[in-house]
């Protein structure tokens, strides 16, 4: 069945600090020591930055006008939801996420964070060092981190 399920359209940001490392959270609704960055699903005909924006600003309390965009992945990464995911997640509709990745600089202060918003989706945040990242991601999307990374790496050093 996973197969012929299509993926879900998505828009993503690497948010970096001044110091080029990265801001990720932790879910609310995972007790897991997993860590991910700022991502989530599109509106139908919403434009890619447009939704990593308001995703940003959903999930983090950060408003574009402290967002710098400095990059784009030349093409959607890719991850597939585990077997025992798919068929629970977006109403079983997709199989994974066709995401649309941005590398941002951060132009606010730690202050300008807040994980308490109107729905709120993180219980925690902090900055991480861009190595450190592949490893603090729950494992199915480790492989898409990894592309991020490196998709990236120029803006990281």
């Amino acid at each position: 069945m996973k197969p012929t399920l299509p993926y879900r359209p998505a828009a993503a940001i690497m948010l970096l600090n001044a110091d080029n490392q990265v801001f990720v959270a932790q879910r609310i609704d995972n007790l897991a020591e997993a860590w991910q960055m700022p991502q989530g699903g599109l509106d139908k005909g919403e434009d890619p930055l447009a939704g990593a924006l308001r995703e940003l600003e959903e999930e983090t309390g950060i408003p574009p006008r402290l967002v710098e965009i400095l990059g784009k992945a030349p093409e959607e990464l890719l991850y597939d939801l585990p077997p025992e995911l798919v068929g629970k997640i977006w109403g079983g509709k997709y199989r994974g996420q066709a995401q649309h990745w941005f590398v941002a600089r951060f132009l606010g202060t730690d202050d300008d964070v807040n994980l308490e918003t109107a729905e709120p989706e993180f219980r925690a945040w902090k900055w991480a060092d861009p190595a450190d990242l592949v490893d603090m991601i729950v494992p199915f999307k480790r492989d898409l981190y990894a592309r991020v990374v490196e998709t990236f790496r120029s803006y990281l050093s």
